[in-house]
């Protein structure tokens, strides 16, 4: 598929890009391109490609989600996590500036 100057200028306006006149061509060659590729990709047979919901086997998983156990911890890092404080304060606390007059 071949754009000319006139659809690339009005794509851009659709997706609010400015594209300058002196790069209508380029883009228009760059955007016919792309949707040359696409269409490329539409002869390909996938009539014998499972479909897929994400980058793993979805029967080899169970169908119920893991969830861990909700419970509250402090982690038990406190002296790692404040060794990057700028001002570690008494009791596990950062130390910052005030903000409000």
């Amino acid at each position: 598929m071949s754009l000319d100057k006139a659809t690339v200028r009005r794509i851009a306006t659709l997706a609010r890009i400015e594209v300058p006149d002196a790069d209508l061509e380029a883009t228009a060659a760059q955007l016919s391109g792309i949707l040359s590729w696409i269409e490329q990709l539409s002869e390909v047979d996938t009539s014998n490609v499972a479909p897929m919901s994400g980058g793993i086997d979805m029967e080899s998983i169970s169908t119920k989600p893991r969830w861990r156990e909700d419970k509250v911890t402090d982690g038990g890092q406190t002296e790692k996590v404040l060794a990057n404080a700028p001002d570690p304060q008494d009791g596990g606390f950062f130390g910052v500036p005030k903000v409000v007059e």
